[in-house]
């Protein structure tokens, strides 16, 4: 990957970060809290995906190039990069006080269905998976695809936890709104 798609995915990233890492004062008091083991569950994949995207090694077989080395995959990457983390930054601002790193329930907690959860019920994690693939598509090579499946299952893993958590919330409402809105992909997953 040539210098400059490097040093712009990493701006996209660690912009992302510095909005996360700011906006996470701003949040209500949690009421109730995933467990330490379900939170590894999630933890371990994502930080696996993240070193191997920094070019962490496990096999010399996964340095191959998946997608050709090429200006147009380059832009291609970089732009769903900065779609996909503009989509969870939207619907990060639109959970508000809600929001956690971790699945909880806050004090006072709404079931938002406003903005991109009018879309899908999970849209943090849908911007990240396309961010995260964009990312793979610059770098191009078998180990970033690698660490797009392991953040994909990792937050597969944390949808389910956070499912059967608004679920015991917010009852029927919550089953009227799955009805209504697919979790990740629209109209399709």
């Amino acid at each position: 990957m040539p210098q400059p798609y490097a040093t712009i995915l990493g701006a996209l990233w660690l912009l992302w970060l510095a909005y996360w890492v700011i906006s996470a004062a701003r949040v209500k008091p949690i009421a109730r809290i995933e467990t330490t083991q379900s939170r590894l569950g999630a933890t371990i994949p994502l930080f696996v995906a993240a070193w191997l995207m920094l070019g962490g090694r496990l096999s010399s077989l996964l340095d191959g190039r998946f997608l050709p080395d090429s200006v147009a995959v380059d832009v291609a990457g970089v732009l769903l990069t900065a779609v996909g983390l503009a989509f969870a930054i939207w619907a990060r601002v639109a959970l508000g006080g809600n929001w956690s790193g971790v699945v909880t329930v806050k004090q006072g907690h709404e079931l938002v269905e406003r903005g991109p959860y009018m879309i899908v019920r999970h849209p943090i994690y849908t911007g990240l998976i396309l961010a995260t693939l964009g990312t793979a598509i610059t770098i191009g090579q078998w180990r970033a695809l690698l660490a797009v499946g392991l953040v994909i299952a990792a937050l597969w893993f944390k949808l389910r936890v956070e499912e059967r958590m608004m679920r015991e919330t917010f009852g029927a409402a919550y089953d009227e709104y799955a009805r209504r809105v697919s979790a990740l992909v629209p109209f399709v997953l």
